[in-house]
């Protein structure tokens, strides 16, 4: 996704560039000096085109930039998931009679659930006191909180919230085997708050979980 937004935003700068010579060029006869005595003015207006059209054009390209992700994947439902999830995982995922929910951190292995903490090694069961918002009520408090969690077989979706100024919701999905010391981490999306591992796989089939963007956990 990186590499497709820096293509997008390198061809439509350049398609920029291209065309701010010839719009100099027209604006330059639309606004010819009025006396053979007026290079400076002339020389301070055509300053002061230049300056317009950089700033448009850094205008372009900071939208570019930071436009709207949920909307872009409204209307791409297709490129939500095309980044991450394998086709064998993903299969493994929705067949439901595998999957058992559990709702505190104390039925998960630790090593999955080390994969979820904040940066103080902290994850809230469901109803505890954590930080929800940067209103910091108590610094002493987990910035997560578990909402549930899924295990079957080998794999384990823990979907938990995270606070702080920007409040949100995530699916992690994990696989620890037996003979592995450390899970490996499969996917990691974004989402609204999920109900439940139904509720779950819904939104992975709707194609509503965002995973394009490397965020934090």
């Amino acid at each position: 996704m990186k590499h497709i937004r820096t293509h997008v935003i390198n061809g439509v700068a350049a398609s920029l560039c291209r065309g701010v010579p010839a719009l100099l060029s027209r604006l330059a006869r639309r606004h010819p000096p009025r006396r053979a005595s007026s290079g400076v003015a002339t020389k301070l207006r055509f300053a002061r085109m230049v300056f317009s059209l950089f700033l448009l054009f850094a205008i372009a390209i900071q939208s570019l930039c930071y436009a709207d992700v949920t909307k872009f994947a409204t209307a791409n439902p297709s490129r939500r998931t095309a980044g991450g999830l394998p086709a064998e995982d993903r299969k493994a995922l929705l067949e439901v009679s595998r999957f058992h929910e559990v709702h505190s951190t104390k039925d998960l292995p630790p090593a999955v659930v080390a994969l979820c903490v904040d940066d103080k090694g902290k994850l809230a069961d469901p109803g505890q006191n954590w930080n929800a918002t940067d209103a910091i009520t108590d610094p002493t408090l987990p910035w997560k909180r578990l909402i549930w969690a899924a295990a079957g077989s080998d794999y384990y979706v823990v979907h938990y919230e995270r606070g702080g100024i920007d409040h949100s919701f995530h699916i992690l999905v994990a696989k620890l085997t037996k003979n592995d010391a450390k899970p490996k981490v499969i996917w990691h999306a974004i989402g609204h708050e999920l109900k439940d591992y139904t509720a779950f796989l819904d939104a992975l089939r709707a194609g509503k979980l965002d995973d394009r963007l490397d965020y934090g956990h």
